[in-house]
């Protein structure tokens, strides 16, 4: 056990209410405050933007994206 997460659902348990960057099987990548998710890694994001190379492309806002498009999450970086 590292930092108290035991399961895959721990690490997104303890980045509720954080910003998250979610790669999609598309190759497009956005970020948000991850707000909810469920055993099927449906995650719903407030404050979502597009990124593209590392920048802000457009905001999205309150979005919900489907666990099966989804290829990594991981803390998000800091966006221009």
């Amino acid at each position: 056990m590292v930092n108290g997460i035991e399961r895959p659902l721990d690490l997104l348990n303890q980045s509720k209410g954080k910003e998250i960057l979610v790669n999609l099987e598309n190759g497009s990548q956005v970020v948000g405050k991850l707000l909810a998710f469920d055993i099927h890694i449906n995650i719903v994001l407030d404050n979502t933007k597009e990124l593209e190379k590392g920048e802000i492309k457009r905001n999205i806002g309150l979005a919900f994206i489907r666990g099966n498009t989804i290829t990594y999450i991981s803390p998000a970086p800091a966006t221009s």
